[in-house]
């Protein structure tokens, strides 16, 4: 077997058969976030909580059982069950490098990246491993662990030359694993120039770097603010990063989300808006032959603790949009990383059982946050959103201008932007200390109970969802 390649707007294997990677995303592993495993704010922000409750020790070994436990052979098998044949690796470059410590490279962070790649290989499973955070933070998402909404990353030549350097050693430490399907250099940058020239100049260092010490592996590089903008791309992309690069748009469709203003039915209009947005977003890469590939996709889910008697009739719409996104993807013969595999009930495929010491211990925390609603992604905000309301109309009132009100990410309305900075960060942080107390006074046998939750043998599965996948798997005819 060889690696596989990009050939205009397909991946091939050495058979020059065609493959379609249809997968998901292994988020909130390598690269904890907070709707993923419960905790508030950033992942840095909860670590170094942890270690003022528990001491360095054993803050480090809960971790680690986390991380041993969170992926093992039985999560394999099941994934391969499904017809599923790839797996997105979110991997937080801290695992390598300490700020503290720059280009210094710890080796134990390949560790669990290894022996999770080496259980995908053993079920015939492609890896691809997508660096979900950068140094200095490359976009104001709680997922890039720069707990600011500032992207640093874009303002500091030096955190730009330590992902570089980064990226060669993983680079070389890979360059023979012909079970990884490709890199994903940068998840969801937010680059805030108007010509993103840092993006470009970055993109141009990591291509260049990689393919010096491992010319065989894909590249998948993300369009700018957040995978989604390709439209000031150089023109002459492939004489520049190579024949052998796909691009990754991220796909997520506004109906799968409780802001939704209307349920999905799968009506023709509401089709055709789930078509535009999607063909949107390819454009560019369509105008020019090149390949496209979907990094991150999927509705969030209803949960009968917080939704009651709503829940069977919100997720019956969610699969709905599932199975149309899908229709559309299929057409194109399009290879793609739904988001999520694991995680404690709101998106997994599988997620953490309530009746866990983990989810037991957490439940009141849990209820807490979410009335709050501490967390970014696909919150419901109804209890909280009259105390921020005051200041978008506080705002608006001292600039009246529209026009300066629009500040980048373009994504963020006014009203994203007052929630993400007053909620999921400032509130957050008040959130931290009492998340670690929680574990304060446990032992190594209770933090390993506690991290032993996440095994897929104390996980349920997602069967709607698991569903809408095997079957598409068993409809679909390409190569996997």
């Amino acid at each position: 077997m060889a690696s596989l390649r990009v050939k205009g707007t397909q991946l091939f294997n050495c058979n020059n058969a065609q493959v379609v990677l249809r997968g998901a995303g292994l988020g909130g592993w390598m690269c904890m976030e907070n709707f993923i495993s419960g905790y508030p704010g950033c992942e840095f922000q909860i670590r170094d909580a942890l270690n003022d409750v528990l001491g360095e020790s054993k803050a480090n070994f809960f971790f680690d059982k986390f991380l041993e436990h969170f992926f093992t052979d039985a999560d394999t098998t099941f994934f391969r069950s499904l017809g599923l044949n790839c797996i997105r690796i979110a991997v937080n470059y801290r695992h390598f490098e300490d700020d503290l410590n720059p280009r210094v490279l710890k080796r134990e962070g390949f560790q669990h990246l290894d022996r999770v790649i080496s259980l995908c290989a053993s079920h015939s499973i492609y890896t691809i491993i997508d660096m979900h955070t950068a140094p200095g933070a490359q976009s104001g998402g709680w997922h890039a662990d720069g707990g600011t909404h500032i992207a640093n990353f874009w303002k500091h030549r030096d955190f730009q030359d330590r992902f570089v350097w980064l990226w060669t050693e993983i680079a070389s430490h890979y360059k023979d694993n012909e079970w990884i399907a490709g890199y994903n250099l940068m998840n969801e940058p937010a680059d805030p120039h108007p010509t993103i020239a840092p993006l470009v100049e970055v993109y141009d260092r990591l291509c260049s770097a990689i393919q010096s010490v491992d010319p065989n592996h894909i590249i998948f590089l993300d369009g700018n603010t957040f995978a989604s903008d390709f439209t000031k791309f150089p023109e002459n992309v492939k004489q520049r990063w190579g024949e052998n690069v796909a691009y990754a748009i991220h796909d997520y469709s506004l109906y799968g989300f409780p802001k939704s203003k209307e349920v999905y039915l799968g009506s023709d209009d509401q089709k055709a808006k789930l078509q535009a947005v999607y063909k949107r977003k390819r454009h560019w890469m369509d105008e020019r032959g090149l390949c496209v590939w979907n990094g991150e996709w999927g509705p969030v889910y209803a949960r009968r603790e917080y939704d009651g008697d709503a829940t069977d009739e919100i997720n019956k719409a969610r699969y709905m949009v599932l199975r149309d996104q899908l229709e559309l993807y299929n057409k194109d013969m399009l290879s793609w990383s739904i988001w999520l595999y694991k995680d404690i009930g709101f998106q997994g495929m599988v997620y953490v059982s309530p009746d866990t010491s983990y989810m037991e211990r957490l439940r009141p925390f849990l209820l807490k946050k979410h009335r709050l609603a501490a967390d970014a992604w696909g919150t419901e905000d109804s209890e909280v959103k009259h105390f921020y309301d005051p200041i978008v109309n506080l705002i608006v009132d001292a600039v009246p201008d529209e026009t300066r009100r629009k500040l980048y990410p373009p994504l963020w309305t006014l009203e994203d932007r007052v929630t993400r900075i007053a909620r999921t960060m400032l509130v957050a942080e008040f959130l931290i200390g009492e998340w670690a107390e929680i574990f304060r006074g446990l032992d190594e046998e209770d933090l390993d109970r506690l991290a032993r939750s996440f095994r897929f043998e104390n996980c349920l599965k997602r069967e709607g969802l698991n569903d809408v996948l095997r079957e598409n798997a068993k409809a679909s005819k390409a190569v996997i």
